[in-house]
């Protein structure tokens, strides 16, 4: 049956869903809207976009790696509760979303949402079913992909913080080290280099003004705040960190030992970065009540 892309516009309209669940429940129906949007309440397709808008700030992150460990990929996957995060079927579903963006190597989180998992089943679709089936809203939010020549430290700290580092040189070894390191100390950038003009102007002017309030003459302050600014930047990056394991030792003489380089590194924490309202138990608990609660009439 030939279902117009007005129907299915209209239908997704009505519905909030996917394009694609949207078609499918029209061929189902013979292109009766009114039939369509009744049966993607039934599925439950419908309730899954509703839930979109609702904060997602718990989850999992997971890493998959390739047989032979020269590449990875990590993914952030979100949830509303820290119960769901426990759940079998949300963190299988996170695995394979992980696996799933080791193989394909997608370049967005569009076209990872694209891909088929290997029951055929697209990643989208089956985060929709998830979705109906726990009652949450669930996002895949971040992917990162790192691969090496040489190698490639991967850690989970749990399942909140992942992280990934690709090195030259030095022991396999020094690899996940580095990967917990990073995991651990939470470095912004590789190296002081790298750190962007406007970062390094906004830390200058933040530290001129406490040391101006220290009372100290304009040749001293210049002096103070570039040592200040120094140290500011060293903990940002990830070069001028001290190691976690050797505190005495820092990132940058530890690789310089090994003769080794760190090509590049990515850092995930679940919800790092998401605005989460607070909770109020106590109205969220005599709401349901209320609502629960059948009037008394006298």
């Amino acid at each position: 049956m030939n279902i117009t892309a007005d129907a299915v516009k209209q239908l997704r309209e009505r519905t909030g869903a996917g394009m694609m669940e949207c078609k499918k429940a029209l061929v189902e129906t013979k292109g009766d809207l009114d039939a369509a949007a009744d049966l993607m309440r039934r599925q439950g397709l419908a309730k899954a976009d509703k839930k979109a808008t609702r904060v997602a700030a718990e989850g999992v992150v997971v890493v998959a790696r390739s047989a032979d460990a020269h590449a990875a990929a990590m993914v952030e996957v979100n949830c509303e509760t820290d119960f769901v995060a426990r759940e079998q079927d949300f963190r299988a579903f996170a695995q394979a979303v992980a696996q799933c963006a080791l193989t394909v190597k997608p370049a967005t989180l569009a076209a990872l949402g694209e891909m088929m998992l290997p029951d055929g089943e697209r990643i989208e679709e089956r985060r929709r079913t998830l979705v109906a089936k726990i009652g949450e809203n669930i996002s895949v939010r971040r992917l990162a992909a790192l691969s090496s020549p040489e190698h490639l430290g991967a850690y989970v700290h749990g399942t909140r913080i992942g992280a990934l580092v690709a090195v030259r040189g030095g022991p396999a070894t020094l690899a996940y080290d580095l990967a917990m390191h990073v995991a651990a100390s939470n470095p912004r950038y590789l190296s002081q280099a790298q750190v962007p003009a406007d970062v390094v102007a906004k830390e200058r002017e933040i530290l001129t003004q406490q040391a101006q309030g220290e009372g100290k003459k304009p040749e001293i302050v210049a002096k103070m705040v570039e040592g200040r600014l120094r140290k500011a930047l060293s903990e940002l990056t990830l070069s001028g960190q001290p190691f976690v394991k050797d505190p005495d030792v820092t990132i940058e003489k530890l690789l310089k030992d090994a003769r080794a380089e760190v090509l590049a590194f990515e850092r995930f924490e679940v919800g790092a970065g998401i605005e989460k309202k607070p909770d109020d138990f106590v109205a969220e608990v005599m709401a349901q009540v209320k609502n629960a609660t059948p009037a008394v009439r006298h």
